[in-house]
Order: C-alpha cells, then structure tokens, then sequence
C-alpha cells in the first residue's frame, strides 16, 4: 500500500503560485514554477529562491558528540570550528557510500547533519547503530525544521534587506543564528548551486513569512521562487555530485574522487578505515574509472545509464545529463575507463538510442563563478 506523499510547511504557497510538483524521495515538492530555463539564469545573473524542506536534519549532541561523529563519519569532526560546516560522507564497513552529509557545529557539544531526502531515514539508523558506546544523543529533528535557500550573486543584497545578522563576516561553509525578517534562523552560507548564497533553517511554522519577506525583500533584484528541476542542472553545471547518480553504495569517495574527505589522519578508528585505506591504494595504482565532464558536439541529450563509447567499445556509463542553459549545450557526467578520462581525449561518445554522439571530455567542474 502506498503511503501518501509528505508535504512541507509551503505546500499550499507552491501551489498558488502555479508550481507543477512532483513526488521525490516521498515528498510533494516543486518541480518547477514556469520556465526552468529562466529559474536556472536567475539563479547564475540574479538570485533564486527554493523550498528544501525534505531535506534530513539529525542532532547530535553530548559530551562525546564529536569523537562519535568522527567514528561514525569518514570526516574529522573534532576539527569543526563552533560556528563552521563541513562537507562529509558516511559509508558502509566495506566502503561503500551510504550518502554524503553536511554537518554544522552549532555549539560545543552540539551539531547538526544535514543528509539527503532520499538517504534521511538510513543515515539516522547508521548513526543510531553507531553510537553505542559513546556518550552522545542521536535525535530525529526532521519535522523541527523547514529549509529555505536564497542562491545568486544578488543574496547578499537581498539578505541584507532582512537581517542585521554579520553576513560579510559569514564564511562559505559557515552558518550562524540570527532573526530574518523576524525570524530566529540558522543563517549559513552553504548551496547545491555553484553560486554565492544562504540556507536558513527554522520552524516550519515560520516558513511562509519568511517566505514572504524574501520574495519582497528579492523583487528589486530579480529574484524568482525555483524548483528541483533547475536545482538539478544548477548542480550539474558545478560538476556537484547526486547521490544515487554519481554517489552510490558501489562506490567509494576514492572511486568518485572525492578521496579529500576521507581522514585517516584522525585519532581513533571509524567505519570503513580498512576498506578506505585499500580503496585509495588502488585509485592511486590504478584507478578503474574515472567521474569526467562530457560536452555535446550535437544537440541530444544524454541521461543516466548512457553508455559512454570509443572505438566501438563501452567504456563507461553517464551518470548524469541534461541541456546547459549556461553553456548552450548538453552536458553530462560520467564514470569513464581511466585510459579516455583525460581532458581533450579524441573518438568518446555517447550511444544515445543506438546512435554514437560525438562528446568532448572535460575536466569538472563545467562552470565555475567569478569570485
């Protein structure tokens, strides 16, 4: 029997305002409002607005919070700054990556991971099976907050109209709590974009003011309400990795070259040390594919599953596609054999339908702002 679909504190907004919505990861969200063509460059030349709401919140706090969360988690938690964020993954004792996190101190002995809709419910039974042992508590904070984003090289501007929050102060990776129009949030300078811009945690009974207050506070700047769907090629523009596309449990972060994460450096053991540790010897011997960026030289666009093809062969898979409203070209992003992974490698294509595409190979990410 299938369950209903959840909803968010913004449901009956979205829908005044036309949105065309769709089910992800069990929640009724906003696929898109009108053109996501044009939501997309508001966000690149002016500034978006999305609901994120489906998003996991778990608390972790206790004397023990961060050693826990350094076991739990292939990241150093101990390392965040009061005040800081940090990208992060938790995987499987063989390696594998059950999702990738954010994780915000927001006090001594307390903090926040944010995981994917899709991954919330297994994350919070990871870190519940993980902290045996450990004085910390996991909690559940799922329905205490709703997550708005402000993204665009207006969001400065735009938040400054409702908060006297320290915003130049605010680093990337940074949150802080404050009042926006009226509101006690948790300000921080995080996004899934490759822009500049805030996500603000509050209660989801604070949603549609909020709301509200920063379309107002954004009309001078161009500011539009944005859904998933922009969301998505906005990210893949970033060379900004999906979890179930170019994430998966197959993989290792040193399968999906984000080896960076991983800290065996740190005091103590955590999940997945042993199967890491092998993983990286073989990326660095021998690494059996590499995550690329594909231009198109036509006009069709790849999706995921895409065989990636050269000299008649498959030599990878795309993991990702869709039109480039920045580039004016479809791109995509694709685990290739290592021997094709080199920028500028000649005869790779794309075997869209039974026909091969010609692609250009490219180093990611695709687009990247000017700071």
């Amino acid at each position: 029997m299938s369950t209903a679909p959840r909803l968010t504190a913004l449901d009956a907004l979205h829908r005044s305002l036309g949105a065309t919505m769709t089910d992800f990861a069990g929640w009724d969200m906003p696929l898109r409002y009108a053109s996501e063509r044009d939501e997309h460059n508001a966000v690149r030349t002016r500034a978006g607005l999305f609901d994120l709401s489906h998003m996991g919140e778990i608390t972790v706090t206790g004397p023990e919070a961060a050693a826990f969360l350094s076991y739990a988690l292939v990241g150093n938690i101990a390392t965040v700054g009061n005040g800081r964020a940090r990208y992060t993954m938790i995987v499987q004792e063989d390696g594998g990556i059950v999702d990738d996190l954010i994780v915000y101190r927001l006090g001594e002995t307390e903090y926040m991971v944010v995981a994917n809709a899709g991954n919330a419910q297994i994350v919070l039974d990871a870190l519940t099976g993980r902290v045996g042992g450990f004085d910390a508590e996991v909690r559940d904070d799922r329905d205490a907050y709703a997550l708005l984003a402000v993204q665009g090289p207006e969001s400065p501007a735009i938040m400054k109209a409702v908060t006297d929050a320290d915003l130049d102060g605010l680093k990337y990776y940074a949150g802080l709590p404050g009042t926006v129009a009226g509101v006690p949030a948790l300000i921080a300078r995080t996004g899934y974009t490759g822009e500049d811009g805030f996500e603000l945690f509050v209660a989801p009974e604070h949603a549609e003011q909020l709301w509200r207050a920063l379309t107002e506070a954004g009309a001078p700047h161009g500011l539009i309400p944005c859904g998933l769907s922009c969301r998505d090629t906005l990210r893949l523009e970033a060379g900004m990795p999906l979890y179930g596309h170019e994430l998966t449990t197959a993989l290792t972060p040193f399968d999906a070259g984000l080896g960076r994460v991983v800290k065996f450096e740190k005091e103590g053991d955590f999940v997945g040390r042993e199967a890491l540790r092998a993983a990286a010897e073989r990326a660095e011997s021998a690494p059996p594919r590499k995550l690329v960026g594909l231009i198109a030289e036509g006009r069709r666009v790849p999706r995921a599953g895409f065989p990636v093809v050269a000299d008649g062969k498959v030599i990878g898979e795309v993991t990702s596609g869709a039109p480039s409203p920045t580039l004016g070209k479809p791109i995509a992003m694709a685990y290739v054999d290592a021997a094709f992974a080199a920028p500028g490698t000649e005869g790779v294509g794309v075997d869209i339908r039974g026909t091969h595409e010609p692609y250009e190979v490219v180093a990611l990410p695709f687009y990247k702002r000017q700071k």
